[in-house]
């Protein structure tokens, strides 16, 4: 696969995973009550991010937003940082990624162009990392609630918006390895171009140095007991056969 295609489908996998990622941020359905050992069900508990929401049976929902950020868990302080960070990573990821894909006309030189493409790359890893680590955090606790026989409240299931999350940040990670991994095939092509212009000036040289011999042996001058009378029989001898 060309590097071109390759910065492609790593744009393309990037982008999509990007789009995951901040569609999983507003997401409601970050956890959502269990009917584990329930028979009738007259309310559904979820929440996010941001706020906590109750459905009941008539499907009527209330929602109330966290009050205070300070007076919040730790671990929804770190998810709601975490993933603010990555959806900023994300954006200027795709930036860098559009200055340096070689398929555009801004950028610069190829090699230029191939640096910030694999600085596109890490934007997107990290971008990956930091949603990767904040929906697997949000998971721990939710199952270490569930597990925990001493837990006595309302426990809670995964939501839809942890599998989203999880989704786009394998896909951010996967195009921007290929995204760095182009920068090597990029160098590798520069490096062998340079190789064979080298080659190519070092059999140019040799190739005037032996034709400058040859000119040297021609030029030659004839030996002594070659005189022009001998030469002039010569041809004499040679023009009538």
């Amino acid at each position: 696969m060309s590097s071109m295609a390759t910065e492609i489908l790593a744009f393309v996998l990037t982008t999509s995973g990007w789009v995951l990622i901040s569609s999983t941020l507003p997401t409601d359905y970050w956890k959502v009550s269990s009917l584990d050992g329930t028979v009738i069900t007259t309310a559904t508990f979820w929440s996010n991010l941001w706020k906590t929401c109750v459905t009941d049976s008539t499907g009527v929902s209330n929602c109330k937003d966290f009050p205070s950020m300070l007076a919040l868990d730790a671990y929804i302080q770190a998810c709601r940082g975490l993933m603010i960070a990555a959806v900023c990573l994300g954006f200027f990821g795709a930036i860098f990624a559009l200055v340096g894909m070689k398929c555009t006309k801004i950028g610069g030189t190829d090699q230029s162009k191939a640096k910030i493409a694999c600085f596109a790359g890490v934007n997107f890893i990290l971008s990956g990392l930091c949603s990767l680590s904040a929906c697997s955090i949000y998971a721990h606790r939710i199952t270490s609630e569930f597990f925990d026989p001493m837990f006595v409240a309302q426990k809670y299931e995964l939501g839809a918006a942890l599998f989203i999350g999880w989704a786009g940040s394998i896909l951010c990670i996967l195009g921007g390895g290929m995204f760095c991994f182009s920068i090597a095939d990029t160098v590798t092509k520069s490096h062998s171009r340079v190789s064979y212009i080298y080659k190519g000036a070092a059999s140019h040289s040799h190739i005037t140095s032996s034709t400058r011999g040859q000119t040297k042996t021609i030029n030659q001058r004839p030996p002594p007991g070659y005189s022009t009378s001998s030469r002039m029989q010569h041809f004499d001898k040679n023009a009538y056969v």
